[in-house]
């Protein structure tokens, strides 16, 4: 298995990952060995996963995620998913 994740700094940023041991990579980040960003925002909390067969999936979704918004990832993480399609769009300027 392996596993996208969102967690929320202590800032409350979110910082996305992907990793094969999710409690492993999680207790990581809190203790000062995750990524530089979560290294500086501690301590930081997991807010989702998905889970994956591969981990070339678990990284290919986690690219896609680290390319939104704030927004549309919270949407995610709550479960609105019908709101995913609209905080796609890019803000038109007013003409």
């Amino acid at each position: 298995m392996a596993y996208m994740y969102i967690l929320e700094c202590s800032d409350r940023s979110t910082y996305v990952g992907s990793t094969r041991n999710l409690n492993r990579r999680l207790l990581q980040h809190n203790e000062g060995w995750g990524s530089l960003y979560t290294r500086t925002r501690l301590p930081v909390r997991l807010l989702y996963f998905e889970e994956f067969e591969s981990v070339a999936e678990a990284f290919r979704r986690e690219k896609q995620v680290q390319g939104w918004g704030r927004a549309k990832r919270l949407a995610l993480v709550h479960g609105r998913l019908e709101q995913l399609n609209e905080l796609s769009r890019k803000a038109r300027r007013p003409e």
